[in-house]
């Protein structure tokens, strides 16, 4: 069958089409997307009316593209920006009697069951205890466990686009605004760290995300147009060079980097602390970086649930 999926998120909002079916692998047909950056349109932790009609707008299209191509069935889900919105619900309300298209608010902890299941079967059971780490841009989830269902699943307010806001000043910021922010960052992953560490260490430790893609991308790992069967490796020690160098850096400067986009370039030394506190903490020497996270997770979740008489 083919599917769509709309992710509405903090920094993108995401039509995905792929053509799938149950026990196959899904095959993306078509993408279509924009860096809304939906996140920087709440005030007073509510969506503002641009970001409401901006959303509508990005709905619209995705949904007559998810007709164009085909697509026998729409998911749609949101995840912190508008979750975590005092209008979030209206908003979302409101885009469903306008299009028809009714939008899932995901908890945090769900968006960090639904990815862990995306990776688990992308790398199977031959990976043993799996770690996954991501950096959105409103949080941060974390999940370990040894089945498709996490042992432990955590979502931390330490995405790399709020922290950026809330946070983060000048460019490039300030050092002394960097060491808060590290601080901060430790302190709160630190206050987990126990809930994961009981299970025992991993024997794969995988990051999925576009934070950590760049990441790793500058850290010179294979670009993107080498496939997604490449491996991509995170090394702590390659971070944390980076993370320097980035904090010192231009927005503009970061944009010219070798898989950084402009749009993402400002949070980076953001997403860089919270990588490196994340491995510090749990102490994770590499991260391989996982091509599938939340979107799949989604897919595979509704594929799981199609009988064999109607697969």
């Amino acid at each position: 069958m083919r599917l769509g999926v709309l992710d509405v998120g903090s920094n993108t909002v995401h039509l995905l089409v792929v053509d799938a079916h149950r026990g196959a692998r899904p095959l993306p047909a078509y993408s279509h997307k924009e860096e809304m950056q939906l996140a920087a349109y709440i005030s007073g932790g509510r969506v503002t009316e641009e970001g409401e009609r901006r959303l509508l707008a990005f709905v619209r299209d995705a949904l007559r593209i998810a007709e164009d191509k085909g697509v026998q069935e729409l998911l749609a889900f949101a995840t912190s920006a508008v979750r975590e919105a005092d209008n979030g619900e209206e908003v979302l309300a409101r885009i469903n009697a306008e299009t028809g298209v009714g939008v899932r608010v995901l908890s945090g902890e769900e968006e960090a069951r639904l990815t862990f299941l995306a990776v688990r079967r992308w790398y199977g059971w031959s990976s043993g205890r799996l770690l996954v780490v991501d950096i959105g841009g409103g949080s941060l989830e974390i999940a370990s466990g040894i089945d498709e269902a996490p042992d432990v699943a955590i979502s931390l307010p330490l995405g790399a686009g709020r922290l950026t806001r809330d946070m983060l000043g000048g460019d490039p910021p300030r050092p002394g605004r960097l060491r808060e922010l590290r601080r901060y960052v430790r302190a709160e992953i630190a206050s987990r760290v126990g809930e994961v560490a009981r299970y025992g260490p991993p024997d794969h430790a995988v990051a999925t995300s576009k934070t950590f893609r760049q990441l790793a991308r500058i850290a010179g790992a294979a670009p993107s147009a080498e496939g997604p069967l490449v491996k991509r490796v995170l090394r702590h020690e390659d971070l944390i060079q980076w993370s320097e160098k980035l904090a010192r850096m231009t927005s503009r400067e970061r944009a010219a980097l070798p898989g950084v986009s402009a749009n993402r370039a400002p949070q980076l030394p953001a997403g860089a602390v919270v990588a490196d506190a994340a491995m510090d903490l749990f102490g994770l020497p590499e991260l391989e970086i996982c091509p599938w996270a939340l979107r799949e997770g989604v897919i595979l979740r509704r594929l799981d649930a199609i009988t064999g008489d109607s697969a």
